[in-house]
């Protein structure tokens, strides 16, 4: 088999049916410490509002918590949903998670809410907040620069630190960005694969070098849940399939466990659209994943792998994750670092 490409860790947090997000968020820390055994290169997390499934809505702070209880793997954000938030909270942010953990913070950036329109007047922004999403992105860039003499307004700590950035996406805007501005990009296929090609085209087209980044390179998230057997490996999968089903049904809530027969759970027309958003999955057996993740990087010549593993048992979760690490071989290399030393 050819050699796969960096595998990477996206971690929505999940709570389980039955469990609390302090579970959760303690499942996420042995599940990071896994990821660093097994030679995953990044472990991420996303900025998710007023979702009683999701535990990463302080996404700074899990960051923090995930970084201090590993030594190696590079923790980021997949990713702070920036017209959230002014661009200098952020850099004060992950200044200081750069400060603590030099070499190791990822800061992905996109300019979804994370949230619905309710929660989004909740956290005192507007839609139109998204309308700046490029201008931020510089003037992040900027508080991240070293600072300049006389330079009235500067991110303690952050300034100098040239915390690195990616631009996050799953329409053509954030591929034109990132190839604008010259910023490594990740695309969200794992839930809205619809524009994979054409994002994934036009950014390496139209991609500028800068000084973060020589040469694109392109980050494209897979749903990957394996198991001894496909009918295991299936089974699990009906957690994810039933989670979006209930967001089409505008009912989302604690993460489901398996069921044995998906189709007694969801309606024809829900089957539809939400297989639709999980086309990018890989399912089964660890032949069935080694075949399937190696078809998947071919066909998108992806620099890098985002694997999401939603699977309500964090034991299975793991073991998902090792069956994987151990058909791409993670164990026997040590993944270099896309062209460029910052990111």
């Amino acid at each position: 088999m050819k050699a796969l490409p960096p595998l990477s860790v996206l971690d929505l947090v999940p709570v389980p049916q039955g469990a609390r997000p302090a579970d959760a968020l303690r499942s996420s820390l042995e599940l990071a410490r896994a990821a660093e055994r097994l030679g995953y290169t990044r472990y991420w997390v996303a900025e998710h509002h007023n979702m009683t499934g999701i535990a990463s809505a302080a996404t700074s702070v899990v960051i923090g918590y995930l970084a201090g209880g590993t030594s190696t793997i590079r923790v980021g954000a997949g990713g702070v949903m920036l017209p959230n938030h002014s661009p200098l909270v952020i850099a004060e942010q992950f200044g200081t998670l750069a400060s603590l953990y030099p070499g190791r913070i990822d800061l992905g950036l996109g300019r979804a809410p994370g949230t619905d329109q309710t929660t989004l007047r909740a956290l005192r922004r507007t839609p139109q907040a998204a309308e700046s999403f490029p201008d931020d992105v510089q003037e992040l860039q900027a508080l991240f620069a070293p600072a300049r003499p006389g330079q009235a307004i500067q991110a303690v700590p952050g300034a100098g630190l040239e915390v690195p950035l990616w631009i996050l996406g799953s329409s053509l805007f954030g591929a034109q960005l990132a190839a604008a501005l010259g910023l490594p990009y990740a695309f969200a296929s794992h839930f809205a694969p619809d524009a994979l090609d054409d994002a994934l085209m036009l950014y390496r087209r139209h991609f500028r070098p800068s000084k973060q980044l020589e040469r694109p390179h392109a980050m494209v998230g897979l749903n990957v849940v394996a198991a001894e057997t496909d009918d295991e490996a299936r089974r699990l999968f009906t957690s994810q399939q039933q989670a979006f089903a209930n967001l089409v049904r505008g009912r989302p809530g604690p993460y489901p466990p398996p069921v044995d027969d998906i189709d007694a759970y969801w309606t024809p027309a829900e089957r539809q659209h939400a297989s639709r958003m999980l086309a990018c999955s890989v399912v089964g057996s660890p032949a069935t994943v080694r075949e399937g993740v190696a078809r998947f990087a071919a066909e998108t010549g992806a620099d890098e792998l985002m694997v999401v593993s939603a699977i309500f048992d964090p034991a299975a979760r793991q073991r998902s994750y090792e069956i994987l690490a151990d058909v791409a071989g993670l164990g026997a290399r040590r993944v270099e670092a896309p062209a460029s030393a910052a990111v």
